[in-house]
């Protein structure tokens, strides 16, 4: 007989019982993105992070609308995601602290190799344009041209701002019938662009595990990285003010090894093997946080995702941890 979840496994053999010592791993909780989940990133941390602590991690992959929605509602310990205004309204309503960044790389838009709407060289406002036209010249009504995750997530509110940026009215766009809407997940999201020789904002992480490395897709990146594209990945740990269930401790101890130099290697080298497009899916993000650099990445990082100019503005930290910012 063995008792699993308990500190101290019990086995009886003929009569005798045999005490085995056990010691239970903690749950983490943690809701995030699918970009971050679907390429394996995660997996690999999670390997590297359980073979240093008794922690077992649990990852809720969604949208990150979803995954700030679950740490609000306290069904989560942390969340990792890539949306720097749904996480700032996150942390001023109490339900977040410690917001770190950990990684960063861009978005792309990805369409047929034809490049039908001419985008290719473009940047990423005069590509929006140019599809947006292609989109409307359409004849046949039940042609799509634009595919959507529309589910509130990173790259959905990413998408939005791109078409603002462009001079265009999202919620009117959005009804017009080249446009297709609530896609689902990235990679699904990429399958039906795929299928219908489509246009798409994908991440490039998710994008280049479909193209490269499973080779479902043969969509093409035609716009260049630009400071429009940048996507930042923060973690943020669960208020435990707000919810005493949480597992705060384990939280910030998974938040520390995220920004560990061990974590953020791991994060510059994921995939470095496995596609050659890139070689890389993720960038580290730490090392371009502090105040004297001077790299344009490091400003691009700052201009977008800081908030009050800070990763974490003093009022949402825990006084408890001053190390993650020192």
């Amino acid at each position: 007989m063995v008792a699993v979840g308990t500190t101290i496994v019990i086995v009886v053999i003929a009569g005798t019982f045999v005490y085995l010592q056990y010691f239970a791993k903690r749950r983490l909780v943690v809701s995030t993105t699918t970009s971050l989940y679907d390429t394996d990133l995660l997996k690999a941390i999670e390997v590297a992070f359980e073979t240093k602590y008794p922690i077992d991690v649990q990852f809720i992959p969604v949208g990150t609308g979803i995954a700030i929605e679950q740490a609000r509602n306290g069904d989560v310990d942390l969340t990792l995601v890539h949306s720097p205004l749904q996480e700032k309204t996150f942390l001023q309503e109490g339900y977040g602290v410690n917001r770190k960044i950990i990684a960063y790389n861009f978005f792309i838009i990805v369409g047929p190799q034809n490049d039908p709407a001419q985008t290719n060289g473009l940047n990423a406002t005069e590509a929006m344009k140019n599809i947006l036209a292609y989109g409307r010249n359409q004849t046949n009504l039940n042609v799509k041209v634009w595919f959507s995750r529309g589910d509130n997530s990173g790259t959905h509110s990413k998408e939005q701002s791109l078409w603002k940026l462009a001079g265009f009215n999202y919620t009117e766009i959005s009804a017009e019938s080249w446009y297709a809407s609530g896609g689902g997940k990235m990679g699904e999201t990429l399958l039906k662009t795929n299928e219908k020789s489509a246009y798409t904002l994908s991440d490039i992480g998710t994008y280049l595990k479909y193209y490269e490395k499973d080779s479902l897709i043969n969509l093409r990146s035609f716009v260049q990285e630009t400071y429009e594209l940048l996507n930042v990945y923060s973690a943020i740990a669960v208020n435990q003010t707000r919810h005493r269930h949480v597992n705060f401790n384990d939280a910030i101890t998974f938040m520390k090894f995220l920004i560990s130099e061990e974590c953020q290697q791991l994060v510059e080298d994921f995939g470095k093997n496995d596609y050659g497009q890139s070689g890389r899916l993720f960038h580290a993000a730490v090392h371009l946080i502090p105040q004297n650099s001077t790299q344009q990445i490091a400003q691009w990082i700052k201009t977008y995702a800081f908030l009050e100019n800070s990763e974490c503005p003093p009022q949402y930290r825990d006084s408890r941890h001053p190390e993650l910012y020192s």
